[in-house]
């Protein structure tokens, strides 16, 4: 059975998340019925990230079985055909080893966040971003975030529901910085904890407001407790940049 790697881009906001749930749309399910729309055959699509709902994606990637070959720029264009009118499209397949795996395979995952801080209302940007109308200072924020680099208990920014076995993971990268009005937060490392992208960036928000110094946000990751946390960030502005492998 050819094994092919789909390179997946999404608006989240109509989607329950990624994964298939018992009730409301979801991006894997749409993507499964788009495979069956046009190879006639029902395959499970095993994505790298389960992002939450309202989480886009302008890199998500994931792996299906087929039973016969197909050209892998016919899979892009017919499953595209099939998706629409979902705010989902395939942006590029491509056959690959029995052996790949999207979220087994994967060395590292790209996160973005964006902040737009302003004072008036999004209008473009609603459902893509998360307003933040008070001053902010991006360069206090960066510099407290390199704080957080390295491998750590990450547990005061892991969601009370969270699935993974340990709470201590490596940050590989955890930037900030400005664009006229608008806040860029990149975030990467191999693997994340549930919500703590979202929680990173509350906290870090904070630290721009000037309710949190440095120190603080050094100190709430030390407390290796939820409680600690600033705000976590709406879902609006997160989105899956990338995956490499």
């Amino acid at each position: 059975m050819p094994r092919y790697k789909l390179t997946i881009e999404y608006d989240g906001t109509p989607f329950v998340g990624w994964q298939v749930q018992r009730d409301g749309l979801s991006v894997q399910g749409v993507v499964s019925k788009a495979i069956a729309a046009f190879a006639g055959e029902q395959a499970t699509v095993h994505g790298a990230g389960r992002t939450d709902a309202g989480v886009h994606a302008l890199g998500q990637v994931a792996h299906i079985d087929l039973r016969r070959p197909w050209r892998a720029d016919r899979v892009r264009d017919a499953m595209n055909a099939q998706l629409r009118p979902h705010p989902v499209a395939v942006i590029a397949a491509e056959q690959v080893a029995d052996d790949f795996d999207a979220r087994f395979s994967a060395t590292r995952r790209h996160y973005l966040y964006r902040v737009v801080n302003r004072r008036a209302d999004l209008t473009l940007d609603r459902n893509r971003a998360w307003r933040v109308p008070r001053p902010i200072d991006s360069e206090a924020m960066h510099a407290a975030a390199q704080g957080l680099i390295g491998r750590h208990d990450f547990t005061t920014f892991r969601a009370a529901d969270c699935q993974a076995r340990s709470p201590v993971k490596t940050l590989d990268r955890l930037d900030v910085a400005r664009r006229d009005d608008e806040v860029l937060i990149r975030a990467s490392a191999r693997s994340f904890l549930h919500h703590q992208v979202r929680s990173m960036v509350g906290s870090l928000i904070w630290v721009g407001e000037g309710r949190w110094s440095p120190r603080d946000l050094a100190a709430a990751l030390a407390a290796r407790s939820r409680s600690a946390c600033g705000p976590v960030a709406p879902p609006d502005g997160l989105y899956l940049a990338a995956v490499e492998y």
